[in-house]
C-alpha cells in the first residue's frame, strides 16, 4: 500500500551490486510503484539497460545527450519534478563523492543536483573504501544536507573480503522504501514489543511449547518502525528475518523473555505483550534424556512463569500497556477479564480458529469504552489499525 501509486526514479551507479538493482526494480514494480531507471555508463558495463527496460516498461535514461536529441532536452529538470523520491542502488564510493562536491557530470548526477524530491542512497564498496575517511566525510556532508543513507550491511564482498560496504538487500531497501512513505505518527516514541512462542524444556531436546508464529507480533514491530518509533522487539524462537529498523532481542523461554523485557520496560512509552508465553514450565529441567521405561510415564512437576504483562503494567510509571487474548470461545468475556485482571488499557482479542498462526487476522479491541471489531484483514493491516487506536487512546489519557 505504501508504494502504491508511487513514482520513483531508481538510478544504478558502477558496482558489482548493479545486478540487485535489477531485482528492486522488479519489487517496486511489483508493489504498484512506477518506477524511472536512469544508469551511469559504468553501470552499463554491469548489467545492461535493456534489462531493466524490460522490467520497468520504460526506456531507460543512460545519456543526456542521447535525451536531448530524442526533444528532450530538459530531461534532467523535468524528470524529479513529478518524482516522489529518488533511490540510487548502488551508490558507489566514487558517485557518492561527486554528489558531496555537487558535481553534474553526467545524466544521473545532474538530475540529483536538480532535484525536487527526497534522495535516498544505498551504498555499495569494498570495505576498506567504506572505512576511508574521504568516504565518511563526504556521506556527513550529504546526510547535513538531507540525504537518507540506507545501510550498508556488513558481509561477503565480491572482492573476496568479508566486512561492512555490502549494499543491503533488495527486500529490505523494499522495506526502506515503504517506511519512508509511512507517516511518522510514532517518532520519538519507544516501542517494546514480544512476540512468537516461548519453549520451555523438559530436557535437553523436549520442551513445551505452542503454534505461535510470531507474524502478528512482526507485523506490529514493523508497522511501529514504519510510523517512525524506537522499536525492540523481544523474540521468541520464530523463522523469521527482524523487520527494517527493528532491534530484535532472540529468547527461548518465559523467563529469559521476562528478563529482556523487565530491564528494558521502564524506558518504554508502550508496551505490546503479542508473544504466546507458556503459562507453565517444567520445575526441573532434566539433565539427560528422559527414556521410555516400563514403570509408566515420568513425572513432570510445572510450576508457573511470571505474568510478563501485568508486571509491566504494575511498574511506577508504566508505559502505555497493550495485551493480547487467544481464545477458542467466549472472545469477549475472557478477553475483558485478562484486561481487568492484568490492569491494562487495551487488548486484543481473536479466536485461534481465525487466525492463529496464519497471515490473516480478524481481530475485536477491547477497552474501557467496550468492544472494537476489525474487519478480517492482513495482519500487516491490522498492526496498522492498532497502532492507529493506540495512539488515540494515548491521546484522550
Amino acid at each position: 500500500m505504501e508504494l502504491e501509486g508511487k513514482r520513483i526514479v531508481l538510478g544504478v551507479t558502477g558496482g558489482v551490486a548493479a545486478y540487485k538493482a535489477a531485482g528492486l526494480l522488479r519489487l517496486l514494480t511489483g508493489a504498484g510503484a512506477d518506477v524511472q531507471v536512469a544508469m551511469t555508463e559504468a553501470a552499463t558495463r554491469f548489467v545492461g539497460p535493456i534489462t531493466f527496460a524490460a522490467l520497468s516498461g520504460k526506456p531507460v535514461l543512460t545519456d543526456m545527450w542521447a535525451a536531448a536529441a530524442d526533444n528532450r532536452p530538459m530531461t534532467h529538470i523535468d524528470l524529479t519534478r513529478a518524482a516522489d523520491a529518488i533511490l540510487v542502488a548502488p551508490a558507489t564510493a566514487d558517485f557518492i563523492a561527486r554528489l558531496a562536491q555537487g558535481r553534474a557530470d553526467d545524466l544521473l548526477a545532474t538530475l540529483i543536483l536538480a532535484r525536487a524530491c527526497p534522495l535516498l542512497l544505498a551504498p555499495a564498496m569494498n570495505r576498506q573504501m567504506w572505512d576511508n575517511p574521504a568516504t565518511q566525510r563526504n556521506l556527513e556532508l550529504l546526510r547535513q544536507d538531507g540525504v537518507i543513507c540506507l545501510g550498508p550491511a556488513t558481509g561477503a564482498q565480491a572482492c573476496g573480503e568479508e566486512g561492512m560496504g555490502r549494499m543491503l538487500e533488495p527486500e529490505t531497501l523494499q522495506e526502506a522504501l515503504r517506511a519512508f512513505f509511512t507517516p511518522k505518527s510514532l517518532t520519538e516514541k519507544k516501542v517494546l514489543l514480544t512476540a512468537g512462542p516461548t519453549f520451555e524444556a523438559i530436557d535437553p531436546v523436549r520442551g513445551i511449547t505452542n503454534l505461535s508464529s510470531g507474524c502478528m507480533g512482526y507485523a506490529v514491530a514493523r508497522a511501529a518502525a514504519q510510523a517512525g518509533a524506537e522499536v525492540t522487539l523481544v523474540s521468541g524462537p520464530v523463522a523469521r528475518a527482524a523487520p527494517f529498523n527493528v532491534t530484535r532481542i532472540a529468547v527461548q523461554s518465559a523467563l529469559e523473555m521476562h528478563a529482556a523485557v523487565m530491564k528494558r520496560a521502564a524506558d518504554a512509552d508502550i508496551f505490546i505483550a503479542v508473544a504466546a508465553v507458556a503459562d507453565y514450565r517444567a520445575e526441573r529441567i532434566a539433565p539427560q534424556k528422559l527414556k521410555k521405561s516400563a514403570g509408566g510415564l515420568p513425572e513432570i512437576r510445572l510450576t508457573p512463569n511470571p505474568d510478563i504483562l501485568a508486571e509491566v503494567a504494575a511498574l511506577p510509571d508504566a508505559p502505555f500497556c497493550v495485551g493480547f487474548a487467544a481464545e477458542s470461545e467466549q472472545l469477549e468475556t475472557h478477553a475483558q477479564q485478562k484486561r481487568q485482571r492484568k490492569n491494562i488499557p487495551l487488548i486484543v482479542g481473536n479466536l485461534i480458529q481465525e487466525g492463529f498462526g496464519g497471515e490473516t487476522n480478524h481481530v475485536v479491541l477491547f477497552d474501557d469504552a467496550g468492544s472494537h471489531p476489525l474487519p478480517v484483514a492482513p495482519k500487516t493491516q491490522i498492526a496498522r489499525q492498532l497502532l492507529a487506536h493506540i495512539l488515540a487512546l494515548m491521546e484522550k489519557k
